[in-house]
């Protein structure tokens, strides 16, 4: 009877100190995707320079060069998502969230990205059939991942947790669905695995999913778009960001400029911050680096 108590004791210090280290002022977003996610290899002098230090990104893999640790948080100087990646959606999403949000907010972005995959990838039921017909090249990038993409999103949001409230979900993936009619519901079934694994509340954890590079642009999977706007009709608490305008890369014009991701980003912390009661004529973008100077 006395062992019990103590182990009820400490148990009960245990969760006490849980909840008193997260930050509520801490807000976290969780971006999951393939290629345009991880963010094209690329990133220009002018991303890498005066990036407000309450925009974070947690360290879902070791960036060696970058001295960062898995697992940590760092100022969310790109990439963001693995060592040679590049500029992604989620950058300007992060500096434009805190080029508007109140002082004593911080952001934190945990992204998780493999280049070329399907939606299908993150089936946490059925990703191994998946997984045994992908390349090599794309094999390596999941074994960065141990092999389990969805998992290890999953575990290294809960780390997130303990430091942060996570307040939504950015998704950009869909070019190598192009065609398939059932991709909204193989998403829905990711966004509700999420949901239910970290424990959040799918009416204030909303959904995002970004256009793959538009038709005014070129695009390669352009046609996916008309399956991706009709999202919302599957999720309830999920929006739609245009890609029109973003400037994409030729030859292949799959993936977009460091321009079209900047854009790209602004326009989901414009949804996301409009989600928040902020009038899209009221916010701010983050200013260029000719307007820092």
């Amino acid at each position: 009877m006395r062992y019990s108590y103590f182990v009820f004791l400490f148990m009960g210090l245990l969760l006490t100190t849980r909840v008193f280290s997260q930050d509520k002022n801490f807000y976290i977003y969780i971006c999951f995707g393939q290629s345009n996610m991880e963010g094209f290899p690329g990133v220009e002098p002018q991303d890498t320079v005066n990036v407000d230090s309450r925009f974070q990104v947690l360290a879902a893999v070791d960036f060696p060069k970058l001295g960062r640790v898995k697992g940590r948080w760092y100022t969310a100087v790109p990439p963001l998502c693995r060592p040679f990646t590049g500029l992604c959606p989620a950058d300007y999403f992060g500096r434009t969230m805190v080029s508007n949000l109140p002082k004593d907010i911080k952001v934190g972005v945990v992204v998780v990205a493999v280049a070329g995959c399907k939606i299908e990838l993150f089936e946490k039921d059925k990703y191994q059939a998946y997984d045994s017909t992908t390349p090599g090249w794309m094999k390596d990038i999941i074994k960065q991942y141990d092999g389990n993409p969805y998992q290890y999103l999953v575990d290294i949001a809960k780390l997130a947790q303990k430091d942060g409230v996570i307040k939504g979900i950015l998704l950009h993936q869909g070019e190598s669905n192009t065609g398939d009619s059932t991709w909204a519901s193989k998403v829905k079934y990711v966004y509700d695995n999420l949901i239910k694994d970290l424990d959040l509340n799918p009416e204030k954890v909303p959904l995002l999913a970004g256009e793959v590079v538009n038709a005014d642009e070129q695009g390669a999977c352009a046609s996916m778009n008309k399956i991706i706007d009709e999202l919302p009709k599957t999720i309830p608490n999920s929006y739609v960001i245009s890609s029109a305008g973003c400037p994409s890369r030729p030859p292949d014009h799959l993936h977009f400029t460091p321009e079209g991701y900047r854009i790209l980003g602004e326009r989901y912390a414009e949804k996301m911050l409009s989600l928040m009661g902020y009038k899209i004529d009221d916010i701010k973008l983050p200013p260029t680096a000719e307007e820092k100077k």
